[in-house]
C-alpha cells in the first residue's frame, strides 16, 4: 500500500466490515466519511479498490441497484490484519526513533568525555 488516500480508505473499509463476511458500501459512503481528511471522487475510490484488491486486501464485486452501485466487499486475512499491522509497525517506528536519539546521546557524551581525557 503506497498511498495515504489508500491507507484511509483501507482503515475505514476495516472498521466497517469488521466481523462481517461481506459489507456492502457505496462509493458516497466512503468519500463522505473520509471527506474531512481527504477528497475522493467515485473514480479514484473504483482505482484505490483495484488496487487494493490487487494487493490481496481485499475482494470486491461492483453491484447495481437503483440508488447507484454498490461494492461487495469481502476482506482477506491481510485485510483484516491491516490495522494491527500498521499499529505494530507505528510502534516499531518509534522505538527506531528513540534508539537512534539514545544512540545519538550516549555517542555525544563519550565524546565529550574522550576529549576531556585526552586535552588535559
Amino acid at each position: 500500500m503506497s498511498t495515504r488516500k489508500e491507507k484511509l480508505v483501507m482503515t475505514y473499509l476495516c472498521k466497517v466490515c469488521s466481523g462481517k463476511k461481506t459489507q456492502l458500501v457505496s462509493p458516497n459512503e466512503i468519500a463522505e466519511a473520509l471527506c474531512n481528511k481527504a477528497v475522493l471522487s467515485v473514480a479514484e475510490i473504483d482505482e484505490i479498490l483495484a488496487s487494493l484488491s490487487n494487493d490481496n486486501y481485499l475482494d470486491f464485486v461492483v453491484s447495481d441497484s437503483k440508488n447507484g452501485y454498490y461494492y461487495c466487499v469481502n476482506l482477506k486475512r491481510k485485510g483484516i490484519s491491516y490495522i494491527t499491522d500498521a499499529k505494530k509497525s507505528r510502534k516499531a517506528l518509534g522505538l527506531l526513533i528513540l534508539r537512534s536519539m539514545f544512540l545519538a546521546t550516549v555517542s555525544f557524551v563519550f565524546g565529550i568525555i574522550l576529549k576531556a581525557i585526552f586535552k588535559g
